[in-house]
């Protein structure tokens, strides 16, 4: 047998004090990072492969103090970082950390716990619950979103993954629960608009129906999906001996921020017989408050709802809540029990075991940070958060308004205001990278209607009236600069 060599010493492991000590450092510098973060540029500068190339290209034979990796972090690690927490981030989303949810996380890790089952951590299982409910409530959700309802919810990590478990129970009910068993007897197709985000294709592709069979529908004035188009395709396809099983809606769409009408797709859904998913990654948020709670109108057609706290609602990344009416096709469509997973609780049918909710077997202890959240700011400062980003966002919109050099390319109706130069795009590329040159604030575009169009996202933790006047006058500086010049 081979010598394993000597035993490395107890002392590798961190001793509770020299944790304390490392800890204490660690929030010391993450508190640092927030005071002077608007000392960085926003956008980092570096270039592909340089934060690579300068860090030791052979991992440490010994060990070393937290000190040292704390130093590289801000000198090695730092330069690499686009500072999505800054106030001046308004590119694509929020997504916007606070101080409860870095906390939450960190209890978290420090628990490490595994809540797969019930069994394995019951706290895990019934806190998430607790809090989804707490949300369901918060956001005024149908009563059946509820786990006291026939349905439920559950921390998904992403939009993403809520889109591709919604489309997974679509087709196995609409195939009877057989396509496991005996494959797809016909093609199924899935329906969202032209501005659906691109993870309801990336569903498509995972779940096996195939890109052919995604049916994109044309979006009116307001870049909304329009119920008579979808209806005339679903029709369509029955008529080709296709088989319509999802349809999948948008509350504010990554683009632009449109809103589909729910409602009214809602009642296409419940006449045709096919899964209704909305995906309310972002704006979900905004229903905290009463006003806004429009968004959700006809949410109680729906059969599946997912929205980010890990973007507008100061919950650090990954957290998306997605909720379900009928939890039973949910289980049917994903459980798989083996021996080595078997136990009482399980058995008994009292319990929730989330490994049955969404793909991955293992899971975190995300609802500690969501808890943390709601408990620190309450609903009353949650909401005060949400309304003052709106009034930021309708201040820019006013702004753009009122300079005829510059026009609105969407409507704003909540936290993102798309405009654009009336130059053209050309000028719009260049002063979109002029803006973001600069590092003073970082903005991202998109392309609507075959222009391209600059996107102005507010909703980072701490942005205020001052950083939205700061980069409306460097916007207007930039523009005014290259009029000059051109």
């Amino acid at each position: 047998m081979n010598d394993p060599g000597p035993i490395p010493p107890a002392g590798f492991h961190m001793t509770p004090d020299e944790f304390r000590r490392a800890g204490r450092a660690a929030v010391d510098w993450i508190a640092d990072y927030y005071e002077r973060i608007e000392s960085y540029p926003v956008l980092s500068r570096v270039q592909p492969g340089e934060i690579r190339a300068g860090l030791p290209s052979e991992p440490p034979l010994h060990g070393e103090p937290f000190e040292a990796i704390l130093a590289d972090l801000q000198q090695r690690i730092l330069p690499g970082i686009t500072h999505w927490q800054s106030p001046n981030f308004f590119a694509f989303f929020p997504a916007n950390a606070s101080g409860p949810a870095v906390l939450g996380d960190l209890l978290s890790s420090g628990l490490g716990v595994q809540g797969m089952l019930w069994l394995t951590s019951p706290a895990c299982t019934e806190l998430e619950s607790l809090v989804l409910d707490w949300l369901a409530e918060m956001l005024g959700l149908p009563a059946a979103f509820k786990s006291s309802g026939p349905g439920g919810g559950v921390i998904q990590d992403a939009a993403s993954s809520a889109a591709l478990t919604a489309l997974l129970v679509a087709r196995e009910r609409a195939t009877g629960w057989e396509s496991n068993e005996q494959g797809l007897a016909a093609p199924l197709t899935a329906y969202a608009s032209t501005q659906a985000h691109s993870s309801i294709e990336k569903a498509v592709r995972i779940a096996g129906l195939g890109r052919r069979n995604l049916r994109l529908i044309d979006v009116d004035d307001t870049l909304a999906l329009r119920p008579d188009a979808l209806s005339r395709q679903i029709q369509a396809d029955r008529l080709a001996g296709l088989h319509p099983c999802f349809v999948s809606a948008t509350i504010g769409t990554t683009s632009s921020n449109a809103i589909d009408p729910i409602r009214q797709i809602g009642q296409i859904c419940r006449a045709e017989g096919l899964w209704f998913h909305v995906d309310a990654a972002m704006s979900g948020t905004a229903a905290l408050c009463p006003e806004f709670r429009y968004l959700h109108d006809g949410l109680e057609l729906a059969d599946s709802y997912c929205f980010n706290p890990h973007k507008w609602m100061f919950t650090n990344f990954d957290c998306d809540c997605f909720y379900v009416a009928d939890r039973a096709a949910l289980i049917r469509t994903l459980t798989i029990l083996p021996e080595y997973l078997r136990n009482r609780a399980t058995e008994s049918g009292a319990v929730i075991d989330y490994r049955d909710w969404h793909v991955p077997l293992g899971r975190r202890f995300r609802s500690l940070k969501l808890w943390c959240v709601i408990r620190h700011y309450g609903v009353e400062g949650l909401q005060h958060h949400v309304r003052q980003h709106v009034a930021l966002a309708r201040q820019f919109t006013q702004w753009i308004q009122a300079d005829d050099r510059f026009e609105l390319a969407a409507p704003a109706p909540l936290n993102l205001v798309c405009f654009r130069h009336r130059a053209g795009d050309d000028f719009n590329r260049t002063l979109l990278d002029r803006i973001n040159q600069s590092g003073a604030l970082f903005l991202s575009h998109a392309v609507l209607r075959d222009r391209f169009t600059l996107r102005f996202c507010v909703g980072q933790t701490h942005s205020e009236l001052r950083h939205v006047e700061q980069a409306w006058h460097r916007i207007r500086q930039i523009a005014l600069d290259l009029e000059k010049s051109g």
